[in-house]
Parts: C-alpha cells; structure tokens; sequence
C-alpha cells in the first residue's frame, strides 16, 4: 500500500462526545483526494486486505468438478446461503470450495476467473449453455441462471414469474446492501471511531428496520413470499432477515436483534420458522461454514 499524507482531521485525538456525535472547530470538508484518508480505515476487521484495486494478487487454481459439473466457491455468509440453498433445493450434483475471505482467498487467480469482482459466491458451470464451462457471480444472477437452467422456482404463471423478480432485485439493491453497511459498523468498524460508528449503525439500522417493515408487511397473511409455493424469492430473502435475528453481534454482547427490535417483526419470525424446517434449507446454511464444504457429508464419513 503507497504512503499518503495524513487525513486532515486527527482520528485518534478526536472529541467525541456521550451522544457519540463529533465536535470540532470547523465543519468536515473532504480533503482533496480520497487516498488521504485510508489511514482512517484501519482498524476495521479487513483493513490488511483493502485495497482500491482489482486482480489476482496470489496463484491458486481449485481442483477438477467431482460431484458434479457446477462448482460453488462461497463462505457461510448471508449471500453464500442463498446459492447454497437454492442448490439445496434444486437437489443437483456440485462442488463447494470454501473461500475463507478473511485471508483474501477471494484474490487468488482461481477465484478471479470465475468472479473479476472478488466477491462470493461464485460459481463455474462447466456445463453451461450449449454444453460449454460459464463463469457466474453475483447472487441473485448465479440463482436466476440455476432457476431458469431447471426450470424451477420462479412461481407458477408469468405473473408469479415477475413478481418473484421485484423480489430478487430488492433484496440486491436494498435488503442485502444495506443489511451488510448496518452490520459493518455494529461489528467491524474500528473499535476507536466512536462517532462513525453512531452515524452509521443508526443511518443504516433505520433503514434496516424500515426493509424489514416492507418485508413484514408483505408476509401478512402469507406462507411464502410469492404464491403458494417456496420460490427464488424466499430463498433470497430469507438469509439476510435471519441475520437480524441471529448475526451482527458485537462483542460486547449487544447483537442485531436486540438493537434492532427484531422480535415485534412477527410475520417475518413466523416465516423464517416455517422455512427453516425445510431439510434443503437446513443443509443449505451449513455449505461452506466451518472451513467445510459440506459438513453432513464429514459427518457420514466419519461414521462409517
């Protein structure tokens, strides 16, 4: 990482008073280059792996498809589930890589072939259209790609189809985004910027609260999202409002439920509940998790 001037404000010597807002002699003018400011993100639980550019930054390649012809490279987190699930569901053969973000598994070249973007879940379907190997990522393109390939999950008539749609680009452009930007200033934020952090989990936590009403509002009455039937929907869905009720806790104690108030969102417990009774989906939320591709069959083996 280059050396850049320090930031114009002093982090460490801020006042920061009870209410969490900070006090200084001048309003906070933007310096005159965004790279001034890095030092001011370091702290944060993945500052050694921030950098403001793209690219393989090691060589590693994953191994030949056993299982199957589709290989998942994902971690156990609100997005990964939501492949791991629908894979679940859908009952094909394929292989789970664990990417271990943390370390930056997501820059090897193995993993940049298959996203540029360096962001899980990823995948390769070595059997993708007119039989020839397709790189997918994003989520919501990687479950909209494995839905339409077998033909399921997008409810029952065109009308089902697209509102399964206004669904999944919601849950991309605002559930997900903004669920992950709350939990990264209750959870990984420097433990120093006290001021930041009280913007940014009251800033997002409001909007989370305000996503989840949407949520609430429209299971009224409903056992799935869309139709009568489980679809792309609830299963993209479904990850990120369980982690309002089981992620983001802050190592005082203090997690996402309690601060949030998730509990008075009862349409939206009784769903997940219902949901979470699914084989499929039960199995979905343990791919990749605990450095494991998939934990149930390790159990089988050891067994034998």
């Amino acid at each position: 990482m280059p050396d850049f001037p320090e930031p114009n404000v002093n982090i460490k010597s801020r006042a920061v008073p009870l209410n969490g807002r900070e006090v200084g002699p001048a309003p906070w003018k933007p310096p005159q280059k965004v790279e001034e400011l890095y030092s001011s993100t370091n702290g944060n639980q993945f500052a050694s792996i921030n950098r403001p550019t793209a690219g393989a930054r090691t060589q590693f390649e994953y191994p030949a498809p056993k299982e199957g012809p589709f290989q998942l490279y994902s971690l156990a987190t609100p997005n990964g589930f939501k492949v791991s699930i629908l894979l679940e569901e859908l009952g094909i053969p394929y292989d789970a890589h664990v990417v271990n973000i943390g370390k930056g598994d997501q820059f090897s070249s193995g993993f940049v072939a298959a996203n540029p973007n360096s962001k899980i879940p990823a995948a390769i379907d070595f059997d993708g259209p007119d039989g020839k190997p397709i790189s997918l990522f994003e989520s919501g393109s990687i479950m909209l790609y494995l839905c339409k390939k077998h033909n399921r999950f997008l409810g029952k008539t065109a009308l089902e189809e697209q509102q399964c749609m206004n669904w999944l680009f919601w849950q991309m452009s605002g559930q997900g985004p903004m669920t992950g930007n709350f939990g990264h200033f209750m959870v990984y934020a420097p433990d120093n910027e006290i001021g930041a952090r009280n913007y940014g989990v009251a800033r997002y936590g409001m909007e989370v609260q305000r996503l989840a009403d949407v949520l609430d509002k429209h299971l009224e009455g409903r056992t799935f999202m869309v139709g009568d039937d489980i679809t792309i929907a609830d299963m993209a869905c479904m990850p990120w409002a369980r982690a309002l009720f089981e992620g983001y806790k802050h190592k005082s104690g203090v997690g996402a439920r309690q601060f949030l108030s998730a509990d008075k969102y009862k349409n939206i417990k009784a769903w997940l509940e219902i949901l979470g009774k699914r084989p499929a989906i039960q199995r979905g939320f343990k791919v990749c998790s605990g450095g494991v591709p998939k934990p149930w069959l390790a159990q089988q083996s050891s067994k034998m």
